[in-house]
């Protein structure tokens, strides 16, 4: 006897339901038969092949990706569905040793597709849960979100900050009306602790969630290589890398972003940790000025971890030019024997193709480089094995001669 669709239906095309069969979660508009009727961004539907035959339960969206999948069948979508869904993801940072401990308090909860929850992010800072819906269902299913949290007591959430506001506009979400702010508890002034490192998280006002959670091990593997040397944390934001280097031993931090309140946390950071802000300066400046403005040899470790310079395939073209540009200089003006750190968090930039730029740069900068190390996103960033799309952060060590 077939199921019974527990919400109104979209149904696939003939022969155009192979990617939900691979267990791929989205659903793209030219895939789609018929709908029912009069459904909007954000509700919730079952999905269908096109005999009727039940593939799986998603939310609907505005753009070319018109259902993004959470389920692959008929499943209810409400409070205890989120709370499984949260139990599981927190159990396999726990298995990995990735929830709080005496030398780290920060972590991802969820990371979107990677934990079966296509548009949700939800981060951990301490006691306090940082959220993020970028999707309009995800942003409708807040409320039973924070009641999952709260039915969590592992988890130790004091209070739930909604950060979904610029995250929707980013994904071409105009209209959604979506306004930060605590959706439980107060903020509590925290200091969070990474790898014995503190840092001032700022989900208020400052980029994704607050910090950059998804460059932790990045940061470590600078601070085992940043003894006696001068670096440089180019597009430092909040000094993270700079705090890490100094942690290893390195003789000098210099932190550049063109933002005034990231460069002003950037040195309270320092501070926090011990590193007076004299001895290690930090810059507001265009980057790309700075760079080709450096003299050769100042720096024998530099940090490049610009934003996406192609945030959409459309944006591709002029992306790759600025990340070429960047390395070039870098590659141009490192020390003899330096370490270049150089990452894209384009997802419209694979691996192969940001490899494929950066050994342009060193071409254009005629000097000798050896990768030493590939870096990608850390544990708590999962990628889904049937969502390779997911895999967004990537990462060279070069060693320039």
């Amino acid at each position: 006897m077939q199921e019974t669709p527990l919400y109104p239906i979209i149904r696939l095309q003939k022969d155009k339901d192979d990617a939900l069969h691979r267990f791929h979660p989205w659903v793209f508009s030219g895939a789609i038969h018929s709908a029912a009727k009069g459904l909007q961004a954000g509700d919730t539907v079952t999905v269908t092949d096109y005999d009727g035959i039940i593939l799986g339960t998603g939310f609907c969206e505005s753009g070319s990706i018109a259902v993004k999948m959470l389920s692959f069948d008929n499943s209810k979508i409400d409070e205890w569905f989120f709370l499984d869904r949260l139990n599981h993801a927190y159990e396999v940072r726990k298995t990995m040793g990735l929830t709080h401990n005496e030398h780290t308090n920060c972590f991802r909860l969820v990371h979107s597709e990677g934990d079966g929850l296509a548009g949700l992010v939800i981060d951990i800072y301490g006691h306090t849960a940082v959220v993020q819906a970028q999707t309009e269902g995800m942003a409708l299913h807040l409320s039973e979100i924070v009641r999952a949290l709260k039915l969590m007591p592992d988890l130790g959430v004091q209070a739930v900050y909604n950060k979904s506001a610029d995250a929707m506009q980013h994904m071409g979400k105009e209209n959604a009306l979506i306004e930060d702010g605590y959706l439980f508890g107060n903020q509590l002034n925290e200091k969070i602790l990474e790898n014995d490192s503190l840092y001032y998280p700022n989900w208020e006002e400052g980029q994704k969630t607050g910090f950059f959670l998804d460059q932790r091990e990045s940061r470590e593997l600078v601070r085992r290589f940043a003894q006696g040397k001068t670096v440089l944390n180019a597009f430092g934001y909040t000094g993270g890398f700079s705090v890490a280097a100094l942690k290893g031993g390195a003789r000098r931090a210099v932190t550049v972003d063109s933002s005034k309140k990231a460069i002003a946390t950037a040195e309270a950071n320092l501070e926090l940790n011990g590193y007076p802000k004299e001895e290690n300066p930090c810059y507001v400046a265009d980057m790309k000025d700075y760079v080709t403005d450096m003299r050769e040899g100042a720096f024998d470790l530099i940090i490049l971890d610009p934003p996406a310079f192609a945030k959409r395939h459309q944006d591709r073209h002029r992306g790759l030019g600025g990340y070429r540009f960047i390395n070039a200089e870098a590659i141009k003006r490192i020390a003899k024997g330096g370490l270049l750190f150089t990452f894209s968090c384009s997802q419209a930039v694979d691996k192969a193709t940001f490899q494929g730029i950066v050994t342009a740069a060193a071409i254009e900068a005629k000097r000798n480089v050896r990768i030493i190390d590939q870096l990608s996103q850390p544990a708590d960033h999962p990628i889904n094995i049937f969502h390779p799309e997911g895999a967004y952060l990537k990462g060279l060590v070069l060693m320039v001669e």
